[in-house]
This record gives structure tokens, C-alpha cells and sequence, in this order.
């Protein structure tokens, strides 16, 4: 794997509907690098948000959606998503708050 650093890891947070009911259990949602492991995510996370601790990291890996423009195929680029769990002591995110 290239030399990922911890800021080059996660991407953006993902603001959905089903991510912002997770966030009531301390789960945020982010669109990470797609060769980032767990423990690169988890070390991540803790060191750009101050206070917090992660629990658990659940990856998945998105292939990309097939698209049309005329007569010519193609695919957009493949992603990978992580949810991540914080512990009961831990600070919230504060870039969510609001939302």
C-alpha cells in the first residue's frame, strides 16, 4: 500500500438519513481512502477529533455504478465506507453537530 498519512484516510463524512439515526449510538459514517485499514482508520479518527476514542471500525467496499453518456459505458470509481463506533465516554464529533 502507498504511504497513506492519518489526514489522507478519511475523505468526508457521509450525511444520510440512516447515518444521522446511527449518531443517536455514537456511530459516525465516513468515505475513507479504499486501501485504509481498520486500525489506519481508527488511529485516524482519533487523532483529527480530540477527545474521542473508537470502539469498533465496520468497513465496506463499494464497487462503482455502471453509467451511460450516449452509446459509450463506463464506471465510476470504486469507494469504501467506514462506520465507526465510539465509546460511551467519548467526546461527539463536532462537525456533525447541528446537522
Amino acid at each position: 500500500m502507498a504511504n497513506v498519512q492519518y489526514y489522507d484516510v478519511i475523505l468526508k463524512p457521509v450525511i444520510t438519513e440512516k447515518s444521522m439515526d446511527l449518531m443517536a449510538d455514537k456511530k459516525y459514517t465516513f468515505l475513507v481512502h479504499t486501501e485504509a485499514t481498520k486500525n489506519q482508520i481508527k488511529e485516524a479518527v482519533e487523532k483529527m477529533f480530540e477527545g474521542t476514542k473508537v470502539k469498533s471500525v465496520n468497513t465496506m467496499n463499494l464497487d462503482g455504478k455502471n453509467r451511460r453518456r450516449g452509446m459509450t459505458y463506463g464506471k465510476t470509481a470504486k469507494t469504501k465506507k467506514a462506520i465507526v463506533q465510539l465509546t460511551e465516554d467519548s467526546k461527539d464529533i463536532e462537525i456533525f453537530e447541528g446537522l
